[in-house]
């Protein structure tokens, strides 16, 4: 089938999400340059409460409207069960539809990216400054060495007015953990409060930061409901992309270069449907090899998550506002002056900490919740009760993205392979019984009632590890599908540029070339910035800022 209409851009690029969005603006603030978004779901419309509510979370994951809606394979470590792969499909993406979680990770995550030859420019040192370009944090416009004053993305810190909350935070420190006032400034490690992407009331995707600011710009154009076919090829350069809108197929072709920011599952996905990838599988499906390169669609890694859930002995949780009438009250508030309840993502306080000694740096991470109910909105408890998400940052289990056919309307292959490590299993006991300590302190003592989950009954290695199989869940952050770096499976070089291939880059979180301890919202937004002046020829000097390392981590666990 030929495209039906041809049109001629300086750069495409498939997917306006976390990256996406932020190479739009940034691209564009060159008038002399001409931009083409292509994305696949709609626009985010300001009437839609599902979307910019952000204690409305879980419900853009319960419609396919703005979520690709993937599954995952049957895993084989975890009762067969098949795992919900949340995408954004709408303008802003998963920015648009994720919890809201502003972290950026470890100082020593970019450090050891920066241990491939070919990566060096990608250490904290490197990297921070765009987080800084990206963020405001005070709303008094003063910035700092870790926070921009002045970035199109607002952040905010949790207010933690509830006392669970403070009970949390406390409970820490009893336990023996640091408070840190800023997991995304000098010291992750410890408890504290937690950062979340939203400004005067609503969520603050990278749709509101960046896209439509920069759509107001003639030289911007946006094609929503516009599904990605297939890259075009002159050869061994990228010369076009192939995309279905208003029920016929098109044609953008490029001055400069295709950009693929789709994300982990659909940006692996692009590349071998336009004959990028493992050469063997892609003859599988007939598919004309343009580029062997094997690990595309490899290295698939992600986190999983528990909830670690606590009777709570007095009122004071969300439980009574979790009915109908306690639903329509938070959100009248919210509609009428973006305040109260409706207001949060309620992840306002959390945690990194070290599950051993020996570990350098935190390698499990806390969301505190004060309510016990799943991240999806589902199984609410039936009476007041807190929970903490808890889970391993840096799981060295592997998985895959593969094709189906070669029909582009066709769903993916993801198999995250989850708990096929040996240390994943050791990391889960731990979260549940480092959890269970902090409950017991004393902060807690007047607001704690009966252990919901895992039970008073889950105590040894064995009972601990069958809840893990049947209940752990993915806090969907899969990424590093088609890494940056300079071996044999790597896809894309430190400039982002597909190995072997002229004119194409891919810019989302699948190019981490290991996953980030944290959420990976913004460090995918620090992607789509440093990606921008890569590819316009220039750079922000590197940053000295100091970060913490706890002094005695080989011997000390806190």
């Amino acid at each position: 089938m030929k495209p039906s209409a041809s049109e001629n851009f300086d750069y495409v690029i498939v997917g306006s999400g976390s990256a996406g969005a932020v190479l739009a603006s940034r691209l564009t603030e060159d008038r002399n340059v001409s931009v083409l978004v292509v994305e696949a779901g709609p626009v985010d419309h300001l009437w839609d409460w599902r979307i910019h509510m952000p204690t409305a979370l879980s419900y853009p994951m319960q419609s396919e409207r703005y979520n690709w809606a993937y599954w995952t394979t049957p895993q084989k470590n975890l009762n067969n069960r098949r795992m919900e792969t949340p995408r954004g499909r709408v303008y802003g993406g998963s920015s648009s539809i994720n919890g809201m979680a502003y972290v950026r990770g470890h100082a020593l995550d970019y450090n050891r990216w920066a241990t491939d030859p070919g990566l060096s420019n990608w250490d904290y040192a490197n990297c921070l400054p765009y987080f800084r370009r990206a963020d405001t944090r005070n709303e008094d416009g003063a910035g700092d060495d870790y926070h921009g004053g002045n970035g199109p993305l607002h952040v905010t810190t949790g207010a933690c007015k509830n006392p669970l909350y403070k009970a949390w935070i406390k409970a820490g420190e009893q336990a023996g953990y640091p408070v840190t006032p800023d997991q995304n400034g000098y010291c992750q490690e410890g408890v504290g409060t937690m950062d979340m992407t939203v400004y005067k009331g609503r969520r603050w995707s990278t749709s509101r930061a960046y896209l439509r600011p920069a759509m107001k710009r003639p030289n911007l154009t946006v094609h929503d409901r516009a599904l990605a076919l297939r890259i075009v090829f002159d050869g061994k350069r990228a010369i076009g992309l192939d995309y279905q809108h208003n029920g016929g197929m098109k044609r953008a072709t490029v001055d400069r270069e295709v950009i693929v920011s789709g994300g982990s599952i659909n940006s692996p996905k692009l590349l071998m449907l336009s004959g990028i990838g493992p050469a063997a599988h892609l003859r599988e499906h007939d598919i004309n090899v343009v580029q062997d390169l094997p690990g595309v669609g490899e290295n698939l890694q992600d986190h999983l998550e528990l909830y670690v859930q606590q009777e709570c002995s007095q009122p004071i949780s969300l439980h009574r506002v979790l009915n109908p009438w306690g639903k329509f009250k938070v959100g009248l508030e919210w509609y009428l002056f973006k305040t109260g309840l409706g207001a949060s993502n309620h992840f306002e306080a959390g945690g990194f900490i070290r599950s051993r000694a020996g570990i350098e740096h935190p390698n499990i991470q806390y969301h505190f919740l004060p309510a016990a109910i799943n991240y999806n909105g589902s199984g609410a408890a039936e009476n007041d009760g807190f929970q903490a998400h808890v889970g391993p940052m840096r799981s060295k289990s592997r998985g895959t993205v593969r094709l189906a056919s070669a029909n582009p309307a066709d769903r993916p292959i993801v198999d995250p392979n989850y708990m096929s490590h040996p240390e994943d299993w050791e990391e889960m006991r731990a979260s549940v019984r480092l959890t269970r300590e902090i409950f017991a302190q004393d902060a807690f003592k007047d607001l704690r009632g009966g252990e919901i989950a895992p039970g008073k009954d889950v105590q040894t290695d064995a009972e601990i590890d069958a809840w893990v199989a049947q209940h752990t869940e993915s806090a969907y952050h899969p990424s590093c599908s088609c890494k940056m770096g300079s071996d044999d499976m790597s896809v894309v070089d430190g400039e982002t540029r597909v190995h072997g291939i002229e004119g194409l880059r891919v810019v989302d979180s699948s190019i981490m070339p290991t996953i980030v301890s944290g959420n990976l919202n913004a460090p995918t937004i620090m992607i789509g910035e440093k990606a921008a002046d890569i590819i316009r020829g220039q750079s922000l000097p590197a940053s000295a800022a100091s970060y913490w390392v706890h002094p005695e981590w080989e011997s000390q666990q806190r």
